[in-house]
């Protein structure tokens, strides 16, 4: 097995979540990813990750363009690059509505323009240490650095789940992070970042395609799939993109189910309408044995880096992580 990551959207400790990371390099992981959301500030805990590890890259997945301003993504991103020694990588993304006005009071529009116009702005700083753009989605009058990055320019990946934003991927970015994919999803993203590539006139190669996959690992087949229902039922209840990537990718019925349960307050509804095929097809889950084969598999499918991304809550979550970390080594 070769280049495999590990991601962390909650549950743990920043202190847990840099124990984690340790021994995932000690395994030989070849990434370290930070979701924020609801899970403590991403740039704080790769901050301490880029100190307790020597060789993985460190990365956003996602960072909102919406919740940060431009330079402060920019100078966020400089700081964990040098202290990483020029080991971070910057995940983008818009995020969802049902998260970005509600939890945080900003207003959701053109998410698209919104993160091409982050992504010019946080290279032309990092390049240029200042910077002034007069655009569509961002304004900003003047703002400079007093400091001079390590890197002038840092890696941006963007999160995609539709067409748009992948085409996107492949005129500006330098690898695209997919979420909850089949095997199927690759290969479809592949070709939207070719177009994307095209119009830009870019080697669509160059572009990394990256996925972070649900992991939950048990010797119990049964157990582990239990452990995985909650996260499924979260994602395609709350997140009206992530049910319409559940319906796509083969499960209509049972996405408007989840949805229907989860919006009339009936989470346990919500879960008992996840199917072991629907979680089977968008994760990596099973016992060790089951999680590696997988991993190949979604590898096989086109993937470049498979990236693990256990969903654990409450206590014993800090061990759950490390099954999964422990099961997945390279």
């Amino acid at each position: 097995m070769s280049g495999i990551g590990i991601a962390f959207s909650g549950g743990l400790t920043a202190s847990e979540i840099t124990a984690c990371a340790e021994r995932a390099e000690a395994l030989g992981y070849e990434s370290v990813w930070v979701a924020e959301g609801h899970g403590g500030d991403q740039f704080a805990v790769l901050a301490a990750c880029a100190l307790r590890t020597r060789r993985v890259r460190l990365g956003t997945a996602i960072s909102s363009v919406f919740v940060r301003s431009a330079p402060t993504i920019a100078m966020a991103a400089a700081a964990v690059d040098e202290l990483s020694g020029g080991r971070f990588v910057l995940g983008l993304g818009s995020s969802h509505r049902v998260q970005v006005g509600p939890e945080h009071g900003v207003e959701y529009r053109k998410p698209l323009g919104r993160v091409r116009e982050t992504v010019s702005v946080v290279r032309e700083l990092l390049r240029e240490g200042e910077v002034a753009h007069a655009g569509e989605t961002v304004r900003i009058e003047r703002f400079d650095l007093w400091f001079e990055p390590l890197r002038s320019e840092i890696p941006v990946y963007l999160s995609a789940l539709f067409p748009k934003m992948t085409e996107l991927c492949g005129e500006i970015a330098d690898g695209v992070i997919l979420a909850r994919g089949t095997l199927a999803s690759a290969a479809r993203a592949r070709a939207h970042v070719a177009a994307g590539a095209a119009r830009a006139g870019r080697e669509a190669g160059s572009v990394e395609i990256t996925s972070l996959l649900p992991a939950s690992v048990d010797s119990d087949r049964r157990k582990a799939f239990a452990a995985a229902r909650p996260g499924l039922a979260f994602y395609a209840g709350f997140f009206p993109r992530y049910n319409r990537l559940l319906a796509e990718n083969g499960f209509p019925a049972e996405a408007a189910t989840v949805a229907t349960a989860w919006h009339a307050g009936d989470k346990a509804a919500a879960e008992r309408a996840v199917t072991d095929e629907m979680i089977a097809a968008t994760s990596v889950v099973g016992t060790p044995a089951d999680c590696r084969e997988r991993l190949e598999a979604y590898r096989a499918s086109g993937l470049d880096l498979p990236i693990i991304s256990p969903f654990a809550r409450g206590p014993g979550a800090k061990e759950r992580f490390l099954a999964a970390i422990e099961a997945c080594a390279p």
